[in-house]
């Protein structure tokens, strides 16, 4: 996911939190059933590097730090795990299953007090009473998974009017418990939408539904003003796939982009549903004016490949395969495709050339940038001139993928990659 690009930090009329207590809401949908149990998919305890604006505390590194345009460990974090970065907020998972945030939370998306000024601006924990085992972050708000596939989340979705809430019409300044007879094994974040892929092979999703990201409503009924109002859109709900896709196969991965959802059946099938304005989705809209996509569509340029993971940004999309060979498509300005200054906008994946042809092990988009880390561990980056790029402050947009260099880098083994909207997040070997 890649949150929405700000320059400015977000306002809202909500009034100071409380301080929490350590009972967790709990939203009950239906009684669970199941017991099946999960893990953490990295094991590997990890340091954190990180890069970009910080003038919201995203960076961790305290109210004094508001920028870095080279790499910079957070000191104070250790053994973790994954990261989630949002518009203005980061979150870590550690190795002993806990939630760390730090960054803007003026619409709850940290899920801890700070009303202590600049208590925002470095890591501290969430409490949640369970083993968290994975974690996503959008613009504004913020999930978590357990090892028993529980959902919990805090912060607020965003619509063209403004805040939506997050499961009732309120901003959930703390997490909440939303209680399911279905246990969920992946979690991913939009930049106002969330998408759940529950064990029992389905999809389901929440949120901002605008731009078709929630691939279960009409055009019609995906508003906030429709006659269904705020309900149908932040219940995580069902979404009805192909019946080729019902008929026994189930979905195996999902991913987003800022304002889109991928998901791969176990035959390979990508079908996608959301933004398509640049072609993003790997559908080619140049011959219809069709820019949005409501409902689960097959994407056959993006279908029969292993795909390891797929992330995007506002309208470019980047994808792995199984042979660490990394495809760009979508919107070309910027140079966030990866594929040179003179090239087109890519109607389908296009292969991306990471330094010697080498292959790589994640990706990630910012709102407008791109990343790559290869298999032995170096960090690259393109796309918009931003700090979060990591080559310093030149100011001139990066149009191939290019190493990021620097101190904190030497001789270390990047092992993950985050990008946000204005800030970098990158895991390296501890």
């Amino acid at each position: 996911m890649a949150p929405s690009k700000t320059n400015l930090k977000r306002k809202t009329s909500i009034t100071p939190s409380k301080t929490p207590t350590k009972k967790v809401r709990k939203l009950i949908l239906s009684e669970i059933t199941e017991t099946t149990t999960f893990e953490t998919e990295n094991k590997e305890p990890c340091n954190v590097i990180v890069i970009g604006d910080g003038d919201t505390g995203q960076l961790g590194l305290g109210p004094d730090v508001t920028e870095k345009a080279r790499p910079a460990v957070v000191a104070n974090l250790k053994d973790v795990v994954e990261v989630a970065v949002g518009g203005m907020h980061t979150v870590v998972l550690t190795k002993d299953n806990k939630v760390l945030t730090f960054g803007c939370n003026d619409e709850g998306a940290l899920g801890r007090d700070t009303s202590v000024e600049g208590s925002e601006t470095s890591p501290a924990p969430v409490d949640i009473p369970a083993k968290v085992v994975q974690i996503s972050a959008g613009d504004s708000h913020t999930a978590a998974i357990t090892d028993e596939g529980l959902l919990y989340v805090w912060g607020t979705f965003r619509d063209t009017h403004g805040s939506m809430g997050l499961y009732q019409k309120e901003i959930e300044k703390f997490p909440i418990l939303i209680k399911s007879s279905v246990k969920f094994s992946k979690v991913a974040s939009g930049a106002h939408h969330l998408v759940l892929l529950g064990v029992n092979g389905n999809v389901y999703t929440s949120g901002c539904g605008e731009q078709g990201q929630l691939g279960r409503l009409s055009e019609r009924a995906a508003h906030r003003y429709s006659r269904h109002g705020l309900g149908r859109l932040l219940t995580p709900t069902l979404v009805n796939m192909p019946f080729s896709v019902r008929n026994k196969i189930n979905i195996v991965n999902i991913w987003t982009g800022s304002y889109n959802t991928f998901v791969q059946n176990t035959n390979g099938d990508v079908y996608v549903f959301g933004l398509n304005n640049h072609n993003q989705l790997g559908i080619d809209n140049s011959s219809e004016d069709n820019n949005v996509y409501f409902h689960p569509t097959l994407s056959k340029t993006l279908s029969g490949k292993n795909w390891v993971k797929i992330s995007g940004g506002e309208h470019h999309t980047l994808a792995l395969d199984d042979t660490g060979t990394v495809y760009a498509l979508g919107r070309k300005e910027y140079g966030r495709l990866g594929l040179g200054e003179n090239c087109s906008d890519a109607v389908k994946p296009t292969e991306v050339k990471i330094g010697e042809n080498e292959k790589c092990s994640d990706i990630s988009c910012g709102s407008f940038t791109s990343f790559a880390i290869t298999k032995d561990g170096k960090l690259h980056s393109w796309g918009m001139s931003s700090n979060m790029l990591g080559h310093g402050d030149s100011g001139d947009d990066v149009f191939v993928p290019t190493l990021v260099k620097g101190k904190q880098l030497e001789d270390k083994t990047v092992l993950k990659v985050a990008g946000g909207g204005q800030h970098t997040v990158a895991l390296i070997k501890a």
